[in-house]
């Protein structure tokens, strides 16, 4: 195995970024030893595809966090922003984040956008494992285009694609980075990737 392709990496987190606000029942410490795998980047970089083998591979049950939301709100995920706005979607998903993790021994895909609540980024550190598939914006270009259902989910802003995922991963990546304990790099085949996952669970 290359070692450019696969980066084991542990992030030490500035005081500053640790510092979050729990309601009842909000402790992140009552998920710890839940031993799911979770799957973070950008739409588009290979979450849902890779963790839906990883766990045919580890006999685990896949959950997608989007999926979640949309069974739970009865909705896609267009008509609940379009009704509650970005922060009553970022609302639901850490409610469904929250079920997640009170389940354990998941393989998790996440949506993009889920590290922008501190709260999230700490429940996924205290109940599981975080792979980041980093990749960059001629890749994810190129697997949108080709997703045929990419049309049917909200634009986070009126720029143009190109321009949106280069904003986007500009205020994300550190964000994926803060919370990974594993990187992957989403252009490897996938079938590499599921050999460097496993390699790195087994450590």
């Amino acid at each position: 195995m290359r070692p450019t392709q696969t980066i084991r990496k542990r992030v030490a987190v500035d005081e500053d970024s640790r510092t979050t606000s729990y309601g009842p029942g909000r402790n992140p410490d009552r998920f710890a030893g839940r031993s799911n795998i979770f799957l973070v980047g950008a739409r588009g970089s290979g979450k849902t595809t890779l963790g839906r083998r990883l766990a045919g591979r580890l006999d685990r049950p896949f959950v997608d966090t989007d999926e979640l939301v949309q069974a739970k709100a009865g909705r896609s995920i267009t008509d609940l922003v379009n009704e509650k706005g970005w922060a009553g979607f970022r609302e639901m998903e850490h409610s469904v984040l929250e079920e997640v993790c009170a389940r354990g021994d998941l393989v998790v895909a996440t949506g993009g956008g889920i590290v922008l609540m501190p709260a999230n980024r700490s429940l996924m550190k205290s109940c599981g494992r975080v792979f980041y598939l980093l990749a960059e914006v001629p890749l994810l270009l190129q697997r949108l285009a080709q997703e045929p259902l990419s049309g049917q989910r909200p634009p986070l802003s009126g720029l143009p694609l190109r321009e949106e995922l280069a904003t986007t991963l500009s205020e994300r990546s550190p964000l994926y980075m803060e919370i990974a304990d594993f990187i992957l790099r989403a252009e490897e085949p996938v079938e590499e990737l599921l050999r460097e996952a496993e390699a790195l669970l087994a450590v």
